[in-house]
């Protein structure tokens, strides 16, 4: 009896790949966008760069959880189903470690190496998240008119306690007038 070799539709590789990223987003799935972004982009060529950044700005702007960028690469390489399988694989494997971890985090309440544990983290935790935003700017900044916006969107967000939605909505503006 023989075999037909099984067509690979990419879901394997999702699930295994965003189950791997559920494991290491620290801080939330922002942490993990620029591994993200590798693996969509230059290993598995599913998407351009410039897709990759419009998934993002979607996502970001859309309302519910951030997380919505991995519903959007699973969709943009499978489908519904790839969505399904991305949504479950980055929310499957972090739910259970959470679940067991939080059991023990509470057992160990007073330990000291606890308290230097989750210091640690902080710091990591923004790490990860800069470099997201560093590797969804560079995606994105195709021209100056970019490159103006994001400073300028970052300065405001930095600078302000303002909502960075007005700087949004300007560069959608200047994409529709076809300056970015």
């Amino acid at each position: 009896m023989v075999v037909a070799p099984v067509k690979d539709t990419g879901l394997s590789t999702i699930a295994v790949h965003f189950a791997l990223l559920s494991l290491l987003a620290f801080g939330g799935v922002n942490a993990v966008v620029p591994e993200m972004h590798r693996q969509a982009v230059e290993v598995a060529g599913w998407m351009t760069d410039r897709q990759f950044a419009d998934m993002f700005a979607i996502a970001q702007l859309a309302p519910g959880p951030n997380m919505m960028i991995v519903a959007l690469v699973g969709y943009h390489v499978a489908g519904v189903l790839g969505a399904l399988v991305a949504i479950t694989a980055m929310c499957a494997p972090s739910c259970l470690l959470t679940f067991f971890a939080a059991r023990a985090w509470t057992h160990f309440e007073q330990a000291r190496w606890r308290r230097i544990v989750q210091s640690g983290l902080v710091p990591i935790s923004v790490g990860l998240i800069a470099a997201s935003a560093f590797v969804v700017a560079r995606a994105a900044d195709v021209n100056w008119v970019a490159v103006a916006i994001t400073v300028a969107t970052a300065a405001l967000c930095y600078f302000t306690r303002r909502n960075p939605l007005s700087m949004f909505a300007l560069a959608a503006i200047l994409g529709y007038a076809g300056f970015v």
